[in-house]
């Protein structure tokens, strides 16, 4: 949770009042990501390393997760916010989108050491994550840089006045 307030903290500063828009985006963004993965998991039905039978796997403190595991929810959610995070900062805040890519690099080894995950799973969550990361962060730019208020034509590119 600190890291989360640390990112908003810098959403913030720049975005000011559309900050709530960034953040129903990224409430969306999770949501969105989230269940895509669920509907992956329950189609594809592929049992995660520690409940393979015959498998010999380290897990930590009897932790084995849901059944099923491709694709890594956690590494979906966690790249999908960093690349957001990327877009929508740009290069005056590049240090705040290197940590929150260090931050999923490390949450998604967590998932292959807690052997709920197989490699794949974590690249597949990648995949998806940095797609969904980035067509969200192009959306919400074009919004809030046309803004369209109602009876007046659409206003080119207001990202000096964020």
């Amino acid at each position: 949770m600190p890291l989360y307030l640390f990112f908003l903290y810098f959403v913030i500063l720049k975005f000011k009042w559309n900050t709530f828009i960034i953040i129903l985006a990224v409430a969306l963004m999770i949501i969105v990501d989230d269940q895509l993965s669920e509907l992956v998991k329950d189609t594809i039905q592929r049992l995660r390393p520690s409940w393979q039978p015959g498998l010999m796997v380290h897990m930590v403190d009897a932790y084995k997760g849901g059944n099923y595991g491709f694709y890594s929810a956690h590494a979906s959610n966690t790249l999908s916010i960093a690349i957001f995070l990327l877009v929508v900062m740009g290069k005056d805040y590049k240090a705040v989108s290197i940590l929150a890519i260090l931050w999923s690099l490390f949450m998604s080894y967590t998932r292959i050491y807690l052997g709920v995950h197989y490699p794949g799973d974590i690249l597949v969550g990648w995949i998806a994550g940095g797609t969904i990361g980035y067509l969200t962060g192009k959306s919400i730019l074009f919004l809030i840089n046309h803004k369209v208020t109602p009876g007046k034509k659409a206003v080119g590119n207001q990202s000096e006045n964020l």
